[in-house]
C-alpha cells in the first residue's frame, strides 16, 4: 500500500472552499485550465437525490478474483485496510469493477474516521440502510452480492481508473446531482478560485436576468452563462 500523508490544515482549509461549490461550476473551471475531461462517466450516480461529496481522493485498486482465500485471516484484508487507512476529508474512490463493492458496515466505519463519501465505478448494497444514513455513495447502482470471492482490493493509494477518469491519491473530488468531477491535484487552487469567481459572476447575472434583462445583453456584459 502506498505511503499516504497526513492532511494539513491547509488542505482541509482549501476542502471548505470545494464544499461551497458545485460540480456545473467546478466543471467549467477545469475547462478553463485545459483539463477537460474529469467528469466521471454518467452511470455513477448517488444512491438518494441532493447527495453532495467533497473531500481528497483515497485510491482503491480493486480487481476480480474466482475465490475466497483459503487463509479465513484474510478474508477481506484489503478492504478492511482501505477503510481504516482513511482521514478526515478523504472520499474513497474506487476503480471500475463489476463488483460490489460497498455496505453498511464500511460506511459507518468510515464516517466514524472523518471520511465524507464513496465514489466508486462499482456497486453498492445495504441501499436502502446507506439512504437513511445519508451517507454520501456514488456508485454505479446496487448489487447485493458479497465481494468475498468476487473482487479483491490489490492496492491503496496508487493511480486508479475510475469510470473513464485516471484518478490520483490526493486528487479532489466532487459530486452533487450532476455527477463527479475530478480535480488533479496540482491545478485544484486555482480551480477553486476560478470556480468562486463564476458563482460570484452567475449570482450577478441571475439578478439582471430576473430583473428583464436579456440572455444576450447579460452575456455580452458579464460573460457568464
Amino acid at each position: 500500500m502506498a505511503e499516504i500523508p497526513q492532511r494539513t490544515k491547509s488542505e482541509l482549509a482549501l476542502l471548505e472552499r470545494l464544499e461551497k461549490l458545485y460540480v456545473a461550476v467546478v466543471a467549467d473551471s477545469l475547462d478553463r485550465v485545459g483539463v477537460r475531461t474529469n467528469l466521471l462517466a454518467p452511470h455513477v450516480r448517488s444512491l438518494y437525490p441532493g447527495a453532495t461529496v467533497a473531500g481528497y481522493a483515497l485510491t482503491v485498486h480493486v480487481v476480480e478474483v474466482a475465490e475466497a482465500p483459503a487463509d479465513r485471516d484474510a478474508w477481506y484484508r484489503g478492504e478492511i485496510a482501505a477503510v481504516d487507512s482513511q482521514q478526515e476529508g478523504d472520499v474513497m474512490v474506487v476503480s471500475s469493477s463489476t463488483g460490489s463493492y460497498w455496505g453498511e458496515l464500511l460506511a459507518t466505519a468510515s464516517r466514524l474516521r472523518g471520511a465524507r463519501g464513496l465514489v466508486g465505478d462499482c456497486y453498492a448494497r445495504d441501499i436502502a440502510t446507506l439512504v437513511e444514513m445519508r451517507y454520501p455513495t456514488f456508485v454505479a447502482g446496487a448489487l447485493a452480492y458479497d465481494s468475498l470471492g468476487r473482487i479483491d482490493v490489490r492496492d491503496v493509494g496508487v493511480p486508479i481508473q475510475c469510470a473513464g477518469v485516471t484518478v490520483h491519491s490526493g486528487d479532489m473530488v466532487i459530486g452533487d446531482d450532476d455527477g463527479v468531477a475530478i480535480i488533479p491535484r496540482g491545478v485544484a487552487e486555482e480551480v477553486i478560485r476560478l470556480a468562486e469567481e463564476k458563482v460570484a459572476s452567475e449570482d450577478v447575472v441571475r439578478d439582471r436576468l430576473l430583473e428583464g434583462m436579456p440572455v444576450a445583453e447579460a452575456f455580452r456584459t458579464y460573460g457568464v452563462l
